[in-house]
């Protein structure tokens, strides 16, 4: 006698039985180890959205400091959308890849003027909003709106791959039949409880190396286990290597203030505050003195690890400039929407002993040729 239609296995070898015990087994587990992150206390999917894009690339630890911030800063779409552009940067610093929050704040300006403040339901809605892809809308649907809808990012993936046995490599185009594997095992009812299941599995059992196959609750479903390859599945593209850079960051101060200028399009940190660089032009008018080191700071940024001595040469005067330059207080600086390794550079300012530490709580620094009360930073919690 033939199999039913409904256990016949597809392409990746699941046949309806297991794809249900695969569901019951995970879904229990999860119900007893559940991470406790705080977008899961209320998963509207405004804090969905904003958490989905904070994780991309960035560590859980990190979004975590970072996601509370942000949403007394910005607690509605609405609030998002209104926002100064500089505001929202300075609120996600720390978490990097600053092209996530400008998308994040364009989006929310789309959600506001075409969609009366609420995120679209529909897939292809969500899709068509800046930085929004197939993942992201696949967590904001299953998670926040309950509908049955597949994920694959780092952690599920890893998951996916070693269950079905995948051997072939994984990332982008690649990853196609793990989101077929994704949508057969994804529950019509519960899928949000599911999906998070799948990616808590990854990052803290079926992790990279050395995983805990013996705490996994689908050890008796995986093929990578049964034979052998949980060391060779998921099989990752190779890593570009990195180009190792030596810069200078120069700071130019006088009295209280220090130089900073806004990066440009088309830069690393695009629109937020940082030192110049050696050779830096346009400088000679203010007549700085010898320069004077204080550090060097080791940052990686877009395959490119850089190593940054940080001199400081005192100006003469303090002369007008023009946008993107301006003059800023140290205590200012706080404040301000700064880089990555600008930020680390102010601190050691704040260190070094040349000039006074801040002494106030400041306010953000507007832009060259803004006015203080159309660009000033809402403050954060």
């Amino acid at each position: 006698m033939g199999r039913r239609t409904g256990a016949r296995a597809g392409g990746d070898g699941l046949e309806a039985r297991a794809i249900a015990a695969v569901r019951r087994a995970l879904l229990r587990w999860y119900a007893r180890t559940a991470r406790d992150l705080p977008w899961r206390r209320a998963p509207d999917p405004y804090r969905v959205w904003v958490s989905e894009t904070m994780l991309q690339q960035t560590q859980v630890e990190r979004v975590c400091d970072a996601f509370g911030r942000f949403l007394d800063s910005f607690p509605t779409v609405s609030a998002l959308a209104a926002a100064e552009e500089s505001a929202v940067l300075r609120a996600w610093e720390g978490l990097g890849y600053y092209r996530r929050a400008r998308q994040l704040h364009a989006a929310a300006r789309v959600v506001v003027a075409e969609h009366g403040g609420r995120l679209p339901e529909d897939d292809g809605a969500l899709r068509r909003l800046p930085g929004i892809g197939r993942y992201t809308a696949g967590a904001i649907r299953s998670i926040a709106l309950g509908q049955p809808a597949p994920i694959v990012e780092a952690n599920s993936r890893r998951v996916l791959a070693r269950l079905v046995g995948h051997r072939a490599e994984v990332g982008g185009a690649a990853d196609e039949p793990l989101w077929q594997v994704a949508a057969r095992l994804v529950p019509p009812r519960g899928a949000g409880a599911f999906n998070q299941a799948l990616m808590d599995l990854g990052a803290t059992v079926c992790t990279p190396r050395a995983p805990r196959c013996p705490r996994c609750p689908l050890l008796g479903h995986c093929r990578a286990h049964a034979g052998g390859l949980t060391g060779s599945i998921p099989r990752l593209p190779r890593p570009r290597a990195a180009e190792v850079r030596e810069e200078t960051a120069l700071v130019i101060r006088h009295a209280e203030h220090v130089l900073v200028e806004q990066r440009r399009p088309g830069e690393w940190w695009e629109g937020l505050w940082d030192f110049p660089r050696l050779p830096a032009s346009g400088l000679a008018g203010l007549r700085p003195g010898p320069p004077h080191e204080i550090g060097r700071i080791v940052y990686t940024v877009t395959h490119h690890r850089i190593t940054l001595r940080v001199v400081v040469r005192r100006a003469a005067r303090r002369t007008k400039l023009a946008p993107p330059r301006a003059w800023v207080s140290v205590a200012d600086l706080a404040g301000l929407a700064l880089s990555s390794p600008g930020r680390r550079i102010a601190r050691m300012l704040a260190d070094d002993g040349t000039e006074p530490p801040p002494r106030r709580r400041s306010r953000y620094v507007p832009a060259p040729g803004t006015t203080s009360s159309s660009a000033r930073e809402k403050k954060r919690a």
